[in-house]
């Protein structure tokens, strides 16, 4: 046992949120370690082993701590905790910081930014894996990171960071630092655009001479961030363009809009710091099949395509999928973000059709107000119904496409986007979508 990895030997630990970050926190812990739990729902704790473990919120104080490890769901200013962990900040933690204490020495490629991380990271993973590279994926994407196993030194870690992850941590530091892009988000936990790019930023403070720093140094959050902090990583602008160098290359249809091309032009600007090649890299990315409910093709044909992108939940993450369609019936709708902007001008909006579905309707008719096109309804389904109709009766020459990108959360009607996801498709078989798209070729 290296003298890093002593820091979390034979400590007091409270581990707070119960989820599979928290879980797996524990079982790497437990052996050890005296380890606590507390979650804000005490009926999580099911199994009698973890129960014996739980602490009452009044007991808590009681405990002298050395860590407080914290689920990047929860929210420091809004939780049963948030008096006690005021007064303790200085002892959370979090996984990825139990993760580095064990391996630091192994290759860390972390992935962050408002939209694209989870493709970005997916991809990457897979340009490595088809370089016969023992390469891991994870984080906020899929498992959580200490459930890895059979970890040996050639071992690169590609993680997905959220913002909550990363200003969480105390510890962790990664050898690649990847910022894709910056777009105001999770206003509502950060406060401020200022307190969320700071979260992003600390990715990269947190690096020493020899690491990299990957970003679009002309972004003008990130620009400003550059300027006023001290940084020893090397900082390599991604020239967003130098896509273009490969687009001839690339015909795999899911990287047609400008947001995912941007994403593979820090593919390509990484992968020449790691020696790949790109004849693999180019394989790997026309056979990619994307992630569900991110700008996926549910339906098409030579005049109509359905895409399911309820994954979006900002403005930001479906500005660039509108901007790259001809004709569009955009269904949109949910739990806005605080300081979410519809950026589009009018001009770039005189094709798309907003059929605004759910409870913040006003919010919407706010923003597409002179420019664009918009229709109001009590839900997902009358809003889906509606646009069959709009379809089948439209006579226009372009290319049409249903879009489903509610650009904000899922959380009023919805547990998740997924859930979300899932009801948009049960809705297109449940009105036999399949027989408009035949009707229209």
């Amino acid at each position: 046992m290296n003298l890093f990895s002593k820091i979390f030997y034979k400590k007091k630990i409270l581990i707070y949120g119960m989820g599979k970050t928290g879980l797996s926190s524990y079982n790497y812990l437990k052996r050890d370690n005296q380890i606590f739990l507390y979650d804000d729902n005490k009926k999580t704790f099911k199994k009698k082993s973890l129960r014996k473990l739980f602490l009452d919120k009044n007991k808590i104080h009681h405990f002298k701590f050395d860590y407080i490890v914290i689920s990047p769901g929860i929210n420091i200013n809004n939780c049963n905790l948030k008096n006690y962990l005021r007064k303790n900040s200085k002892k959370i933690i979090t996984d990825l910081d139990i993760f580095f204490s064990h391996h630091k020495r192994n290759n860390i490629i972390t992935i962050t930014g408002t939209n694209g991380k989870s493709t970005t990271a997916k991809l990457l993973n897979q340009i490595l894996k088809n370089h016969n590279r023992d390469s891991r994926l994870c984080g906020n994407i899929g498992n959580p990171i200490l459930l890895e196993k059979n970890i040996s030194k050639k071992t690169i870690f590609v993680i997905e960071a959220s913002s909550y992850q990363i200003d969480y941590s105390k510890l962790f530091k990664t050898n690649y630092a990847i910022i894709l892009n910056i777009s105001p988000d999770h206003l509502e936990r950060h406060s401020s655009i200022i307190n969320y790019v700071n979260a992003k930023f600390k990715l990269v403070k947190k690096q020493s001479r020899k690491d990299f720093a990957y970003m679009n140094v002309k972004d003008k959050y990130l620009k400003r961030k550059i300027k006023n902090s001290k940084v020893l990583s090397k900082i390599i602008n991604v020239n967003l363009k130098a896509i273009n160098n490969f687009k001839k290359k690339i015909t795999n249809p899911y990287f047609s809009t400008q947001g995912y091309q941007e994403n593979l032009s820090f593919i390509f600007s990484i992968s020449q710091k790691l020696n790949l090649q790109n004849k693999k890299i180019i394989q790997t990315i026309n056979k990619f099949k994307g992630l569900k409910y991110r700008q996926e093709i549910i339906y098409k044909s030579n005049k109509i395509k359905f895409i399911n992108d309820s994954k979006a939940t900002s403005f930001a993450s479906s500005e660039n999928i509108l901007k790259s369609l001809q004709k569009v019936f955009w269904l949109v709708g949910g739990i806005t973000k605080l300081g979410d902007k519809f950026v589009l001008k009018k001009n770039e909006c005189k094709n798309i059709n907003a059929y605004v579905f759910g409870r913040n309707k006003s919010f919407f008719v706010k923003q597409f107000r002179n420019k664009l096109s918009y229709y109001c309804f009590k839900d997902l389904k009358s809003a889906v119904k509606q646009v069959l109709i709009d379809v089948n009766n439209d006579s226009n020459n372009l290319h049409k496409t249903v879009l489903f990108s509610p650009s904000a959360a899922s959380f009023d009607s919805f547990k998740n986007f997924e859930e979300r996801g899932d009801y948009f498709n049960f809705l297109l078989k449940k009105y036999k979508v399949k027989k408009i798209i035949n009707v229209l070729k």
